[in-house]
């Protein structure tokens, strides 16, 4: 069976990025979508820890390298879900991306992102040449969710019809691509 995993970029105390996934797997999972939902606070990866270069393609030593390596294996499918800071994206986010190499390799890929006014795109830029060099598939759809902050209530994201109008070919497109 295909599984679209969703990875939670952010591990920041307090983050909205968790309740913005919890959002997304809500819809995936309407879609049909199976999903593994990837918390990078919970899988608490250490800075890359690794002796060799995931290119290389040598064995893992570590344990958590090896359990991150078969999640991922296991995705047929993607959602990196974004913060902006700074500009960029999260560490936490290009830690775990920088654990593994061929395990990403023609993944579809999809970015959710999100921040102030530009709702987090300077962060999805950024990761374009990450992810091209990971050699995934781009996802022509992608959302961005401008103010985020503002609309998270009671730790639950309160998505405006915008959102859903940005999130529903995003999850159409991946639910075409598993088919």
């Amino acid at each position: 069976m295909s599984r679209t995993m969703i990875i939670v970029g952010s591990v920041r105390p307090g983050r909205i990025g968790l309740p913005i996934a919890r959002w997304v797997q809500e819809r995936a999972n309407a879609a049909g979508l199976d999903v593994d939902f990837a918390d990078l606070a919970e899988i608490n990866l250490p800075f890359l820890d690794e002796p060799s270069v995931p290119e290389l393609n040598l064995p893992q030593e570590k344990n958590h390298t090896r359990a991150w390596s078969e999640r991922v294996k296991a995705a047929s499918a993607i959602i990196l879900i974004s913060p902006e800071y700074n500009h960029g994206y999260s560490p936490a986010l290009k830690n775990a991306l920088d654990y593994l190499f061929t395990e990403w390799q023609r993944k579809p890929v999809a970015i959710v992102s999100y921040g102030g006014l530009s709702g987090g795109t300077r962060a999805a830029s950024a990761l374009e040449s990450v992810l091209a060099f990971l050699g995934v598939i781009r996802t022509l759809e992608n959302a961005a969710i401008p103010h985020a902050g503002q609309r998270v209530i009671d730790g639950r994201f309160e998505a405006t019809e915008r959102d859903e109008k940005q999130l529903a070919p995003v999850i159409a497109e991946l639910v075409a691509g598993l088919a």
